[in-house]
């Protein structure tokens, strides 16, 4: 048998639709998230060496070099050290989710490069060790579960590499706008302007704000985002490094805009529409205001993704 037909042969080809997501949500910080419908798409086969062949957003980054490409780099991790062995692959990725930018695009390339690990090396992983898996290189697990499992999930690491994952199917409509700024930020750099403690107070209030955004989402409570989504833990350090946010503030409660967030660490920002009005005319506003405020950003009207990349 050739070498061809013996890599066609170890393992069928693969194809992957992972969402952007938002995490933090405010106050859940590192412990929810909700899917977006922005998708990274990867087709994966057998091949005799790794190709990557990228299109659409940050394509630069997509297709960068085989061996610093975040997905690849998980694969062969995983694979290694359950030790597998390496199938070389061939990678197509269309991206739709902004790099860099608080919408979830490692932990979404994390959950690739673990899912192909799953399928080529036949490890057999249920869905909480993939999650585990990649929450374990991500160090929190709010990104990768909402990720995974599609809609609003709450989530929580139980010991090295397993997780606790809930998913909460949002009652209604939830439309959404993302607000995504040129610049990036990394999740390292936000990470640095957190304090080590917070007061007993600050700590109260975002577990009541915590538990009344999940009332919220479950009992399809638009009224109660606007006080639901305070935070103290992550946000107010974080402002001066996501310029959107302060501004963006402004309009909370008015014109349609129930409320909004910091995306993940930032620097994008989550807003959250009323279903009743124009997510068009929302869109409208909150460019003429960023702009009379001197910032920019691109708005991308969204909403909430009901799958997750396990299909």
């Amino acid at each position: 048998m050739s070498k061809k037909r013996k890599i066609a042969k170890r393992a069928a080809s693969l194809g992957l639709r992972l969402p952007a997501t938002s995490a933090n949500l405010g106050p859940a910080f590192d412990a929810a998230a909700l899917a977006l419908n922005l998708y990274i798409s990867i087709q994966a086969k057998p091949a005799e060496g790794f190709s990557i062949e990228a299109k659409g957003r940050d394509q630069e980054i997509c297709g960068a070099s085989t061996d610093q490409h975040l997905i690849l780099s998980t694969y062969r991790e995983v694979l290694e050290r359950t030790r597998r062995d390496v199938v070389p692959l061939a990678l197509r990725i269309q991206n739709e989710i902004p790099i860099g930018k608080g919408c979830g695009s490692s932990a979404a390339a994390r959950l690739a490069g673990v899912a192909l690990a799953n399928h080529f090396g036949s490890l057999r992983w249920n869905d909480e060790q993939i999650i585990g898996e990649a929450s374990r290189r991500e160090h929190h697990p709010d990104n990768a579960s909402a990720c995974w499992m599609g809609g609003l999930t709450v989530a929580q690491m139980s010991g090295e590499a397993e997780a606790q994952v809930v998913r909460i199917p949002p009652k209604g409509k939830w439309p959404l706008l993302l607000a995504v700024p040129e610049r990036a930020l990394s999740t390292e750099e936000a990470r640095l302007v957190l304090p080590t403690q917070y007061s007993r107070a600050d700590a109260v209030t975002n577990i009541q704000n915590s538990m009344l955004l999940l009332a919220a989402f479950t009992q399809g409570r638009h009224d109660l985002l606007g006080a639901a989504l305070q935070d103290r833990i992550h946000q107010p350090y974080r402002a001066p490094l996501c310029p959107l946010l302060p501004c963006l503030w402004e309009l909370s409660g008015k014109n349609g805009i129930l409320g909004l967030a910091l995306s993940g660490a930032g620097p994008s920002v989550i807003v959250f529409l009323d279903p009743l009005s124009s997510a068009q005319r929302a869109r409208k506003l909150i460019s003429t205001h960023l702009s009379h405020n001197g910032l920019h950003a691109e708005l991308i009207v969204t909403s909430i993704a009901t799958r997750g990349g396990r299909g």
